[in-house]
């Protein structure tokens, strides 16, 4: 996996690589309010994992970008966090500006919606967002049509077209992988001709220590109950390569309260040792190697509503 230390501009990424002639690239802006797949829906175009993912809403908190580079073209997928109507505090409101700065870049929009559910507040408050964009320029794919009862899949479908008249729009499955491929070719139909912005080989444009501090967070989301995960933070202190094919990653897991923390560490220290037992697989499956995790339990009341915090996270500009 490659890091990206400096923005790329074409000169310096598309130097010694030659693209044919029509060859098509750009970025596709992939928004949605919480819990529809984005990231689910963002791995499985990669054909590999890269984005956290979790049942809970709002598992990923900044823009993550996601290379595919093939012969013909470069698409460049930028995963958002969820659109919500009403942010809570400063994180809330920092995730939602973060999702909707992309839409006037992007080549092309990607919304993906719940087809399980009608249509609420934040799906129209995106379409909305999105009528100012062009509605030419948005794809809507409609997703989880594998879980949607039968009766429901035409009544929701016309629900969610309606909210953005002349949108183009297919059916979707990103867990089951069903309409993924046809959803790619419309895509790169839908960019214009241009040429590579990133190397072939690079698929994301995040550190490596910065996807370890995810799969990290991951855990705490699927593993921990009600309101603990979203008050929950993860830095790495220490990202070592070692000899032999192995890495060593020292994380801290920060809470908002000490009753928190009791809980991530458990008795005798279980909770937090599953947690890193699980975190620690992932991490070796997408760096394979192998992987030494050390991790800190601390506590940092209201650090979502703190700005300072929030720079120090990563979470707000001026990091």
């Amino acid at each position: 996996m490659t890091d990206k230390h400096d923005e790329p501009t074409i000169d310096e990424t598309a130097a010694g690589y030659e693209t044919p002639e029509g060859h098509r690239s750009g970025f596709v802006a992939l928004v949605g309010r919480p819990n529809v797949g984005k990231s689910t829906l963002m791995n499985a175009l990669m054909g590999q994992k890269i984005a956290a993912v979790s049942h809970r809403p709002q598992t990923t908190r900044t823009r993550q970008l996601g290379i595919i580079t093939e012969p013909t073209y470069q698409i460049v997928f930028v995963d958002t966090p969820g659109i919500i109507t009403q942010p809570r505090h400063e994180l809330d409101e920092f995730m939602v500006q973060a999702a909707l700065e992309t839409l006037d870049d992007a080549d092309v929009v990607l919304w993906l919606l719940d087809l399980t559910t009608r249509p609420g507040e934040d799906d129209r408050l995106i379409a909305e967002r999105l009528a100012g964009v062009g509605p030419d320029k948005v794809l809507m794919g409609l997703n989880k049509v594998d879980a949607t009862p039968a009766a429901d899949v035409l009544r929701h479908t016309e629900a969610y077209t309606s909210l953005l008249p002349g949108a183009t729009w297919l059916h979707l499955s990103a867990t089951e992988g069903t309409g993924v491929a046809e959803l790619l070719e419309r895509l790169v139909a839908a960019l214009p001709e241009g040429p590579r912005y990133y190397p072939p080989e690079q698929i994301t444009d995040i550190f490596e220590r910065n996807i370890a501090a995810e799969l990290i967070r991951e855990q705490l989301m699927l593993q921990l109950r009600e309101e603990i995960p979203y008050g929950t933070a993860v830095q790495v202190r220490d990202f070592k390569e070692r000899p032999n094919n192995t890495i060593y990653i020292s994380a801290d897991i920060f809470v908002e309260r000490d009753s928190h923390k009791s809980i991530v560490i458990g008795a005798g220290g279980a909770q937090l040792k599953q947690l890193g037992a699980a975190a620690r697989e992932q991490i070796e499956q997408l760096m394979d190697a192998k992987v030494f995790l050390d991790l800190w339990v601390k506590v940092e009341p209201n650090w979502r509503r703190d700005p300072g915090l929030l720079r120090m996270f990563g979470y707000a500009s001026g990091q």
